[in-house]
């Protein structure tokens, strides 16, 4: 665009009718509200420092997100995968100016600055050399432009250059070029020769001639050339074009119609149709098809997916996706979103006939639900229901083993909590029978802390209730059980003289069971389990030459009484004990309630970092639980079954450059590994890595006949812009295999997107076979409002 020139001689003038500069810009898209989302949490609590609730305050009504669903896979506390509800959103509170009443919208003045103005004898006004023209936020930019008086009508000599300069770089920017315009006595319609309009900086539209009507809404192009794709003048063929004899857009609804498009690759024509209607770049939810996916599978054969969308208003819509491959399967899967005035809904399910079952229905449905009530509580509903686990792998939904559907409801506060939570767990594990593992289950717990004013410190009360129940009548295989709990604790914490710090700990746990169908237990048993520890810490620092050194030695004395066989009950909660740096110096490291520590033990640890200057620090943690003697509750297995446990360290390191890495080891006095974790984190522009690395002995205290030695590792990569790499493995040393496998590819331009991948699984048993898949997906810019991916985008240079 020209700069206009700074002169003395440039006057600026107001005029009556100066509205005319509406009539290249009225159609406009008006701005979107921008929407507050909220991710799916996925988790058993919901999370803190969310003051806005579930939805952000409006007098708006409530909007769905994109149609697109977020990647990743969240799950409860027990490991259970949870379904996402939707992303639900209200509306921004807007601010907008009403227009003014009929009789004086005229009057509103223009800005024109030019180098050179006169006035006709015949009631002209002509503005010329580098003309430029503000009015209601509008700019435009001209040669010439001579204004009649007498008519209202305006010419306009380019060449033109028409923008409003507050949507700049936002979703709603729209730019009209041309080479000349004349406008009609209405001042908002007209024609635009040689006109290139730019909608949201994504999609241009190339005509002779632009035509405007019904106050600006509508705007024709005749015989027009659309893309989104860059466009040299040294090499002039896009990628992909679409030519129509003619194209509509309103500005109101937001669609643009084609009349007789035909579409072209590198100027080879491809495909041609009688008319098509497209949404702009600016919107999300529109009804139509939406992109195609192309999958190939080592069971279900060469297949295509087209998934149309149907919006039901703003506060629901539906998706239908036919599924036909080879004709070895025809699936229809479907996807209902509902958003309300205090949550969402969330439905997605599918059913098959197929070559793999012959004469089989098979399906899924898998929803989920959360809404906000009254006084912060949060209700969550999930439906989890699935034919077997091979329908779930054979279709890429899930690799979930155990289903869980149920209600939830939440309640978090600064010094209190409440969670509930009753459901039904179905497990697709051929190795667990659904007779005889827990089906219903059912946990309430409450939580509430505060600060007493005669002994200070922290202390604190929790409620719980648990029950379960298997569908098997038979003894043992068949127990049944419920549980309520009381827990009391108080902390202190003191800084001493020589710079140590001493604090003083105490709880008292108290449980009550019924044990139903397990004739080796008493049908009601009652116990109490105190603990008092005390804990002295010695915190050094020294810091030299810019290099902070931290070291603190750790020394805490535990005593709980020794657990009674009258005691006993089933640990059903606490199979898999846990011993890093974060419940060293825990009172009791069993994760449930059935289980817990006895006896006088000390719990000695030392831990030093070092922080560098440059933006790197490195810090270790040492430790070792020691015993009077050792824990029945452990069995003599494990390592803390023992008089001394193992020895426990954590290396851990972090960068400014994003990488971080963490190694926790567990070992005997002859350094013989029972456990070792490494996991490795880097994370930086053009690069994420995401890796680790799990070695346990066997224990079959824990259900574990074999060693575990396993790698897992997800990494994305930029190969060079525009092209975005990634690489997902999981495996099985033990076995000496892979269990899972995928590479995927991704090339992104400023108009094209192309996503392929290439997965195999490696699991075969009775129920499951190895599978490889290829999925291939191709979407335009340009057609709806898009997620941006990873990486960057390819730009083509235009050279001069």
């Amino acid at each position: 665009m020209a700069r206009p020139r700074k002169t003395p001689a440039r006057p600026a003038i107001s005029t009556r009718r100066a509205a005319w500069l509406l009539a290249a810009c009225a159609a406009l898209p008006a701005q979107m509200a921008q929407a507050q989302t909220l991710a799916p949490d996925g988790q058993t609590l919901p999370a803190y420092g969310q003051d806005d609730g579930f939805l952000g305050r409006s007098d708006e009504g409530p909007a769905l997100a994109p149609t697109e669903t977020p990647d990743g896979t969240h799950r409860y506390a027990d490991g259970t995968e949870a379904s996402q509800a939707p992303s639900v959103a209200r509306s921004r509170t807007t601010v907008s100016i009403s227009p003014a009443p009929e009789g004086t919208r005229t009057s509103s003045p223009a800005t024109v600055l030019a180098d050179v103005v006169t006035l006709g004898t015949d009631q002209t006004l002509t503005a010329s050399g580098g003309v430029v023209i503000w009015h209601q936020g509008v700019r435009l930019v001209a040669s010439r432009v001579i204004y009649d008086g007498k008519t209202g009508g305006a010419v306009i000599e380019g060449p033109i250059h028409l923008s409003q300069p507050a949507l700049r770089g936002t979703e709603n920017e729209t730019i009209i070029i041309a080479d000349s315009a004349q406008l009609d006595s209405n001042l908002q319609d007209g024609i635009i020769r040689g006109a290139r309009l730019v909608l949201a900086r994504e999609l241009q539209l190339a005509s002779g001639q632009l035509r405007r009507e019904q106050q600006g809404r509508i705007t024709t192009m005749d015989n027009v050339v659309a893309s989104s794709c860059q466009v040299c003048a040294s090499d002039p063929i896009p990628l992909w074009e679409i030519r129509a004899r003619r194209i509509t857009h309103d500005a109101q609804t937001r669609l643009l119609h084609f009349d007789q498009p035909q579409f072209r690759a590198y100027g080879v024509p491809l495909l041609s149709l009688p008319s098509l209607t497209a949404p702009d770049p600016t919107v999300e939810r529109r009804t139509g098809l939406l992109r195609p996916q192309f999958r190939t599978t080592s069971s279900l054969g060469v297949g295509i997916k087209l998934p149309y969308f149907v919006t039901l208003g703003d506060h629901a819509d539906i998706t239908l996706t036919p599924y036909l491959a080879a004709s070895r399967t025809s699936t229809l899967e479907m996807r209902y979103r509902q958003a309300f005035s205090n949550g969402g809904l969330e439905l997605n399910g599918a059913i098959s006939r197929d070559d793999i079952d012959p004469g089989v229905t098979r399906g899924y449905l898998f929803g989920a639900a959360r809404f906000e009530l009254p006084r912060g509580y949060q209700l969550g509903v999930q439906v989890q229901m699935a034919k077997d686990r091979a329908y779930l792998l054979d279709y890429d939904i899930t690799d979930a083993d155990r289903l869980w559907s149920g209600v939830t409801l939440d309640r978090v506060r600064r010094d209190r909590m409440l969670t509930a939570r009753i459901g039904n767990y179905e497990s697709l594990r051929d190795d667990e029978p659904a007779d005889t593992t827990p089906s219903l289950v059912a946990d309430a717990l409450w939580q509430r802390r505060w600060q007493p004013g005669l002994i200070g410190g922290m202390a604190g009360m929790e409620w719980s209730l648990h029950a379960h129940r298997r569908s098997s009548n038979e003894d043992i295989v068949g127990r049944d059980m419920a549980r309520g709990s009381v827990a009391m604790n108080w902390r202190r914490t003191e800084i001493l003289p020589a710079g140590f710090v001493g604090a003083v700990e105490t709880t008292v746990d108290a449980d009550i069971y019924r044990i139903n169908q397990d004739s080796r237990y008493d049908d009601w048993i009652i116990r109490a389990n105190p603990a008092v520890a005390t804990e002295l810490r010695w915190p050094l620092a020294r810091h030299s030459g810019g290099v902070t050194h931290i070291v603190e030695p750790v020394v805490q004395l535990v005593w709980s009484p020794e657990t009674s066989d009258d005691d006993e009950v089933p640990n059903e909660d606490s199979t898999l004990v846990e011993f890093d740096e974060g419940n060293l110096f825990s009172l009791d490291r069993f994760p449930g309630w059935d289980t817990r520590e006895s006896g006088f033990r000390a719990n000695l640890g030392i831990g030093w970092t070092r922080i560098d200057p440059a933006g790197w620090q490195i810090g270790v943690t040492a430790g070792r639980v020691l015993r009077e003697s050792p824990d029945p509750a452990f069995d003599g297995t494990g390592p803390l079954g023992g008089v001394d446990s193992d020895w426990l360290l954590s290396t851990s390191y972090s960068a400014s450059n994003g990488l971080a890495l963490v190694n926790r080891a567990l070992f005997d006095d002859s350094f013989s590994l029972s456990r070792n974790e490494t996991r490795l984190g880097w994370l930086k522009p053009g690069l994420q890595v995401s890796a680790g690395y799990l070695w346990m002995d066997s224990d079959e205290r824990e259900d574990r006949p074999v060693d575990v030695s396993e790698l897992t590792a997800t990494a994305g990569w930029q190969i060079r812009d525009g092209w975005w790499a990634s690489a997902e493995t999981r495996y099985d040393f033990q076995a000496d295999r892979a269990q899972k496998a995928e590479l995927g590819l991704e090339y992104r331009n400023e108009c094209l997107t192309v996503e392929m991948s290439i997965e195999r699984r490696f699991t075969d048993s009775d129920s499951l076979s190895e599978d490889t898949s290829f999925d291939l997906g191709v979407r335009l810019a340009g057609f709806g409002k898009q997620r941006s991916g990873p990486g960057t985008v390819a730009r083509r240079a235009c050279l001069r």
